[in-house]
C-alpha cells in the first residue's frame, strides 16, 4: 500500500513535463519557419487557425489525409539515425494531396513515446518542418504523448495529418481517363516508406547489419540506403497540373503498382505497363534475389522504382513529361490505358525479362 504522507508526481509516472516544454521550445523556430500565405498562428495554443481566403482561395474544397511512416521506424531506431523520418512522414500525407489536385497548406504531427528524448524528437520535428517548407505546407501544431508502458525503451511512432485544396471544378479524379492515354512514370528514391515489414524480415534472415556496407550500393551503409527519405512530388505535380494535360496522378504506396494504379482509373479500363520501360533500383533487385520474392509480389508490395503516376493524352504526354522533367522528376513513359472488362486493374509485361532475380 502507498505512503498516504510521501507526496506522488507526474514525473514519479515517468512523464517530464519540463521535458515536454522543452521541446515545444527548441520546434518553435522550426515551425515559425514554414509559415505561408494563410498562417494564422504560433505553435502553442490549443488549436490552429487557417485563413483560406488569405492563401488566395474563392471557392475552394478541402481535401485532407493522414498517414504514418509504418515500421521503417524501426530501422531508424536501430541505425540511430531520425533526420529524414520526418521527411518520410510529411511525403506520405503530402503526395496523397496532391493526387487529387490539391496544394497542401497546413500539417500537424503527433509523436509518440514512452520517455521523450528531447534531442531525438528535436531531430525528428526539424524533419519535419524541412519537408513541409519544401512543399511551402505550414507546421502549424502536433501532439507529443509521453505514454511511460506504452512503447519499449527507445520505441516512438509517428503520425502526420495535412490539409490541401482545390477550387472548386478542378479536382483531379481520372474520369476523363479512356484507351490509349499515355501511363507516365515518376522515379522514386528508393523505398520510400513501404514494404519494410518484409525488408527487416530479409534483413533479420540475412543476418546483416544496419550499419554493414549496403551489398547493391558502394560506399554506402544498408542504413543509409534503406533511410533514403519518400520523394517530395509537390510541386512539380501542382506546376505539370497547371500547365494542362495532366488526368489522373496515383501515388505508389502501401499496395505497390498493382494496387495504386488502379484507384484512379474508371471501371472498364486497365493500365498497361512495360517493365522493361524502366531500370528496377538496385535495392529492389537486391531484395528480390536475396528473399526469392516474386515478381508479382514485388509489384504489389513496393513501388519497384516508380513513385508516382501521371496519366495523359497522348498527344499532351511529351509535354507533360516535359514539364516534370524541367521541375526535377526523372520521367518514364511506362505503360499505355487499354479497355479491360469489368473493375479497373493493372497488368505488367516484362517482368520476368526485364526484373533481375
Amino acid at each position: 500500500m502507498a505512503d498516504p504522507k510521501k507526496s506522488r508526481s507526474y514525473r514519479d509516472a515517468g512523464v517530464d513535463i519540463d521535458a515536454g516544454d522543452a521541446l515545444v521550445e527548441a520546434i518553435k523556430p522550426f515551425a515559425k519557419a514554414t509559415a505561408r500565405a494563410g498562417t494564422a498562428a504560433g505553435l502553442g495554443g490549443f488549436g490552429a487557425l487557417f485563413d483560406l481566403k488569405a492563401a488566395g482561395y474563392r471557392d475552394p474544397i478541402l481535401v485532407a489525409t493522414t498517414d504514418g511512416v509504418g515500421t521503417k521506424l524501426k530501422v531508424a531506431i536501430a541505425a540511430n539515425r531520425h533526420d529524414t523520418i520526418g521527411i518520410d512522414l510529411v511525403a506520405m500525407c503530402v503526395n496523397d494531396l496532391v493526387v487529387q489536385g490539391a496544394e497542401p497548406l497546413f500539417f500537424l504531427d503527433y509523436f509518440a513515446t514512452g520517455k521523450l528524448a528531447v534531442a531525438q524528437a528535436t531531430t525528428i520535428v526539424k524533419g519535419i518542418a524541412e519537408a513541409c517548407r519544401a512543399v511551402g505546407c505550414a507546421l502549424i501544431g502536433g501532439e507529443t504523448a509521453e505514454m511511460p508502458g506504452m512503447y519499449a525503451a527507445g520505441d516512438y511512432d509517428l503520425a502526420g495529418f495535412a490539409v490541401g485544396a482545390v477550387e472548386r471544378g478542378r479536382v483531379l479524379d481520372g474520369a476523363t481517363i479512356a484507351a490509349g492515354d499515355v501511363v507516365l512514370g515518376l522515379e522514386s528514391d528508393g523505398l520510400h516508406s513501404n514494404g519494410f515489414s518484409l525488408v527487416r524480415r530479409v534483413v533479420e534472415e540475412a543476418g546483416m547489419s544496419y550499419t554493414a556496407a549496403a551489398p547493391f550500393a558502394a560506399n554506402r551503409s544498408l542504413a543509409d540506403e534503406l533511410l533514403r527519405p519518400t520523394r517530395l512530388y509537390v510541386k512539380p505535380c501542382l506546376a505539370a497540373l497547371a500547365a494542362g494535360g495532366v488526368k489522373a496522378y496515383a501515388h505508389i504506396t502501401g499496395g505497390g503498382l498493382i494496387e495504386n494504379i488502379p484507384r484512379v482509373l474508371p471501371a472498364g479500363l486497365a493500365a498497361e505497363l512495360d517493365a522493361a520501360a524502366w531500370t528496377l533500383p538496385p535495392v529492389f533487385a537486391w531484395l528480390a534475389r536475396t528473399a526469392g520474392i516474386a515478381d508479382a509480389e514485388m509489384a504489389r508490395t513496393f513501388n519497384c522504382g516508380i513513385g508516382m503516376v501521371a496519366i495523359a493524352a497522348p498527344s499532351q504526354a511529351d509535354a507533360v513529361a516535359r514539364g516534370l522533367t524541367h521541375a526535377g522528376e526523372r520521367v518514364h513513359r511506362i505503360g499505355r490505358i487499354v479497355k479491360s472488362g469489368g473493375e479497373a486493374s493493372l497488368h505488367i509485361l516484362n517482368m520476368e525479362r526485364a526484373w533481375p532475380g
